[in-house]
C-alpha cells in the first residue's frame, strides 16, 4: 500500500447544484495538476456528463462508487494506486454523510480543500428541507460557490445560512455571464474576542463553538468563559473532562454533544452531568493525520450553577 501523501480536492453539494460543470472547469484550468496523474471519483451521476477531449493534455483517471459501502480504506487505496494518483478529486453524493469518507479513507489522503457548490435559486429549499447534510458539508468548506446567480436570490440570506456554521469559507456568487461576485458582507462575532476574558452569552455557545472549530488557530492563548455541563468519559484520564452543550442543527433528531476536552488541576468529582460557569485558558493542538487544529481547555475557576434554559444551544 502506498504511503505516498496525496492532495484530496473536495467537492460537495446536491444534485444538479453545478458541481460536474465547476469540476471540469477546475480540472480543465492548465494550471491544475499539470504533469501530474489527477483520479476523479464520482459518488453520484447526474445529468451533465464530463467531456474528456477538453483533458487531453492530461492523465485523468475516472471511477465512479456506486454505493456507500465502496467508501472503503482498501477499496480506495486500490483506485489511487491502480491510477498511480498524484491527485484525487472527488464530486462527493450531497446526501452521504462526510463521516462515511473521512472516518474510511487512506491515511495518505490529505484534504487540501473542500469547496462547497449550490444553485443560488434552489438552495433555500435544500436547506429547509436537508438541513442537517448541508450543516455537515458547509461546516468543513474552505470556500462556497453559489453559482446560477442573477439578482435572483437574496444574497444576505446565503450568507447567513453559511455563516451560521462557517465563518472561515470564502464565499463567491457566479453570475450567469461567469463572473464571480466576492461577499464581503462584514460579520462581526456576537462576542469580542480581544478582551483580556472572552465572555460567552449562553445564547452566543453554538456560534462560538462553530467558530472556534472552524478556526480555533485565533484562539491559542486566549481566555474565556462560558456556561457548560461537564461530565465524565470513560476514554479520559481522571480530572479530564468533557464540557459543552447540546447543540441542535436543525431539529431535536440532529442534536449532538459538543464538547470541548478540558483539563482541572483540582481534584473534582463528577458523578453524571453537572453544570457550571468555567473559566478556561485555551491551547491548540495541531491534529497532522486530519491537518485540522484541536482546541484544549486549561480550566482555572469552576463554579457549579443552574443549566441556561433552554438547555440546548442553536446557531440562531
Amino acid at each position: 500500500m502506498s504511503t505516498k501523501a496525496i492532495p484530496i480536492y473536495l467537492f460537495l453539494g446536491f444534485l444538479e447544484g453545478g458541481k460536474t460543470t465547476f469540476i471540469q472547469k477546475t480540472i480543465a484550468d492548465k494550471k491544475f495538476g499539470n504533469g501530474e496523474n489527477i483520479l476523479l471519483i464520482l459518488c453520484e451521476e447526474g445529468l451533465e456528463e464530463y467531456d474528456f477531449s477538453q483533458f487531453s493534455d492530461k492523465n485523468v483517471s475516472l471511477h465512479v462508487l456506486e454505493e456507500r459501502s465502496d467508501l472503503d480504506e482498501q477499496i480506495l487505496s486500490k483506485m489511487a494506486e491502480d491510477s498511480d494518483a498524484d491527485i484525487i478529486v472527488i464530486e462527493y453524493n450531497g446526501m452521504w454523510h462526510l463521516t462515511d469518507l473521512l472516518l474510511n479513507k487512506p491515511d495518505n489522503w490529505k484534504v487540501f480543500q473542500t469547496v462547497f457548490i449550490a444553485d443560488a435559486s434552489s438552495f433555500s429549499a435544500y436547506d429547509q428541507s436537508f438541513k442537517s447534510l448541508v450543516i455537515d458539508k458547509l461546516n468543513v468548506c474552505d470556500v462556497v460557490v453559489f453559482n446560477r446567480y442573477a439578482n435572483r436570490a437574496d444574497v444576505n440570506e446565503l450568507h447567513k445560512a453559511v455563516r451560521s456554521v462557517n465563518r472561515r469559507a470564502e464565499i463567491y456568487y457566479e453570475a450567469d455571464n461567469g463572473m464571480m461576485i466576492v461577499d464581503d458582507i462584514e460579520d462581526p462575532l456576537p462576542f469580542n474576542i480581544e478582551a483580556p476574558v472572552i465572555v460567552i452569552k449562553d445564547s452566543d455557545f453554538a456560534v462560538w463553538y462553530g467558530d472556534i472549530m472552524n478556526d480555533a488557530a485565533k484562539y491559542h492563548g486566549k481566555t474565556v468563559r462560558f456556561k457548560a455541563m461537564i461530565t465524565s468519559r470513560p476514554e479520559l484520564p481522571e480530572n479530564v473532562f468533557a464540557v459543552g452543550r447540546f447543540i441542535i442543527t436543525c431539529c431535536e433528531e440532529d442534536m449532538q454533544f459538543c464538547w470541548f476536552v478540558a483539563l482541572y488541576n483540582r481534584y473534582y468529582p463528577v458523578q453524571g452531568e453537572k453544570w457550571a460557569a468555567v473559566t478556561a485558558d485555551i491551547t491548540v493542538q495541531h491534529h497532522e493525520t486530519e491537518n485540522i487544529n484541536i482546541p484544549l481547555l486549561k480550566i482555572t475557576d469552576l463554579c457549579e450553577c443552574d443549566p441556561p434554559e433552554p438547555k440546548t444551544a442553536t446557531f440562531s
